[in-house]
């Protein structure tokens, strides 16, 4: 193999690689932004839980209120 080709064959390796590392880049920042989502929806279901459940918890109790008023 002529040296030529070889150089050549070393920039297109090089391009190659440079291509590679900013798609696993991109890869990485998409990771990054869906994980922020997906952690921020687990906060919002975990608020929405707990009101729902304190909900459920004082509702017998608004219920014997109601039935000891009539």
């Amino acid at each position: 193999m002529a040296p030529d080709q070889l150089e050549e064959i070393k920039r297109h390796f090089g391009v190659v690689v440079e291509a590679l590392r900013s798609d696993i880049r991109q890869i990485a920042e998409g990771h990054a932004v869906v994980r922020h989502e997906l952690q921020e929806m687990r906060n919002e279901f975990r608020d929405e839980f707990k009101t729902m459940r304190m909900f459920v918890q004082l509702y017998p109790a608004k219920l014997r209120l109601c039935s000891s008023a009539s």
